[in-house]
């Protein structure tokens, strides 16, 4: 076996692998031996299977498949051995000859391309300096991060009219074209989250309702994602697919808010340890250190 490589430029080169009857019999005639033990073929007992039956039918197979095997393997061997610095894998060229008898006696020749990481020198020493950048956290960032912290230690509470964002405990059932309830509809009783719903003029009719208030409701374009609807109607996501009609009832059974914690000493407290916080000008600066300091790590 024979390989060399040759640099076509300073990042490309293409390897080259000859191959005579000698470098691959051997694993060939092994390969063929160890199918013709394990092959069951009707006319022969299991393990029984002549080796030339194997090798007349299934010879070119075993053959290609060890030659390719062989083949890759001493590719990978001669990059390591040459310490050839390579992006992605070897690839066959597209112009390489490939008219093969693919005979046992055959002599091959493959051509690979592979791309070379370019050669490259960064100036620097233990004496170089460089340019530290701090990345400043937003008001926009801030008031998220802090409206999150203080959902997190809210409270449920169970208003008596539905505001935005407001969770409604609801009835749905499913309605014919005509409005009246569909005969063996689906009726399914969940937890609606109005922030979940996209369309405006949808969500609007959620806002204002009270106990046991009835709105209509089109599933399909009240919400974006099949799986939100699926939950919703306790189906499955096919069955949301092939709804003939995908409005509904909507009947209040309660109303779900989470009230967000007031800025107090106490909440202060159990977020930063007793007495590190006092005010709201504190608490926000805290939050910028945390969001700033999540900002280095994830830029490292």
């Amino acid at each position: 076996m024979n390989i060399s490589h040759q640099n076509i430029d300073e990042i490309n080169a293409v390897i080259t692998v000859d191959l005579v009857p000698e470098d691959y019999n051997p694993q060939v005639d092994k390969a063929i031996k160890e199918q013709a033990k394990k092959a069951k073929l009707p006319g022969f007992r299991p393990g029984m299977v002549p080796v030339s039956h194997i090798r007349r039918t299934y010879g070119k197979a075993i053959l290609f498949d060890e030659i390719n095997r062989l083949v890759s393997d001493h590719i990978n061997q001669y990059i390591s051995d040459n310490k050839l610095d390579i992006l992605g894998q070897p690839l066959p060229k597209e112009d390489d000859k490939s008219d093969y008898n693919w005979d046992f006696n055959d002599t091959f020749s493959f051509n690979y391309e592979i791309g070379l990481a370019p050669q490259f020198e960064i100036p620097f020493n233990e004496k170089s300096k460089f340019p530290e950048y701090v990345i400043k956290a937003d008001e926009e960032t801030l008031e998220s991060r802090m409206k999150n912290l203080r959902r997190s230690y809210g409270k449920m509470t169970n208003p008596e009219v539905s505001e935005d964002g407001d969770v409604l405990y609801a009835e749905l059932k499913q309605l014919d074209t005509e409005g009246n309830e569909l005969e063996g509809g689906i009726v399914n009783t969940a937890s609606v989250r109005t922030d979940l719903v996209a369309d405006k003029k949808i969500r609007k009719t959620l806002i204002g309702l009270k106990k046991d208030d009835e709105v209509t409701l089109d599933v399909k374009k009240a919400f974006k994602n099949a799986s939100d609807i699926a939950r919703i109607l306790g189906v499955t996501e096919e069955e949301v697919e092939s709804l003939d009609n995908p409005v509904f009832k909507l009947t209040v059974k309660n109303i779900n808010r989470l009230e967000e914690a007031e800025l107090t000493e106490d909440f202060y407290n159990k977020l930063f340890g007793e007495g590190v916080v006092k005010t709201e000008a504190e608490f926000k600066e805290k939050v910028r250190e945390e969001v700033e300091s999540m900002f280095v790590q994830n830029a490292a």
